[in-house]
């Protein structure tokens, strides 16, 4: 227990610098997968809800493979198999930008999607089924009825879970340092190898992580308090 504790050491210069880069890194994979999730797991939402079977077939297929096999794992797949997937000239586009944070993008992405599509379903079945047949009523195409009166309400509803998903995302994001992406996570790794002080670059990542949580939680705090005056 003669540990000394050299917080200086890792608050200071350099390593300072590589925490903010981190962390910088870090929100920007978050926000560029969420934004896709989000686009992705309305979609699937939808067509899970169309009479066209091959779609509701699809989601189905889509939804349950992706939540239910390892994020780790589907990271692995997107950076080691996707030359196996992905269009050539995409791949060389990648390669020439950043390939590893390209990956990590895409594994984010369609596992979160999985989770909001089922969260964005669960929303939109809670709207009153006449609300639909009244949109359809009035001349509304089922994507026109979707996009103007039920989505907007079934937003509503979910931006709780939504926010817990986001939040779920970000926290998620520390796997991509396995594949090279010098996130939050990464950056504190390689403040341990150069300068031996783990238990600091760890502990202040955790507390980085923990204030991201925190702010999260305090918003879906105020958001609740908010739709309950407005629903009084």
């Amino acid at each position: 227990m003669n540990y000394q504790f050299q917080w200086n050491v890792v608050l200071s210069g350099e390593y300072l610098d590589w925490i903010i880069k981190g962390l910088v890194v870090t929100c920007q994979i978050s926000a560029v997968s969420l934004f896709f999730a989000l686009v992705i797991g309305t979609a699937l939402a939808v067509m899970r809800l169309t009479r066209f079977k091959p779609f509701v077939w699809f989601t189905v297929a889509y939804t349950e493979f992706f939540r239910n096999t390892p994020l780790l794992v589907q990271i692995f797949f997107w950076y080691f198999g996707s030359d196996g997937l992905l269009p050539r000239p995409l791949l060389v586009w990648l390669y020439e930008r950043d390939f590893e944070f390209a990956a990590g993008v895409i594994a984010l992405t369609v596992y979160t999607s999985a989770f909001i599509a089922e969260e964005i379903r669960s929303g939109i079945n809670s709207i009153p089924k006449n609300q639909l047949e009244a949109s359809r009523a009035c001349g509304l195409s089922f994507v026109q009825a979707m996009r103007y009166v039920i989505l907007p309400q079934a937003f509503r509803i979910i931006i709780p879970p939504l926010i817990s998903q986001s939040l779920n995302l970000i926290k998620n994001s520390s796997l991509c340092m396995t594949i090279g992406v010098a996130e939050l996570t990464y950056m504190a790794r390689q403040i341990e190898s150069y300068s031996f002080r783990g238990f600091e670059a760890f502990t202040i990542n955790m507390v980085i992580y923990l204030a991201i949580s925190l702010l999260v939680s305090l918003a879906i705090n105020q958001y609740n308090k908010h739709f309950l005056r407005m629903a009084g």
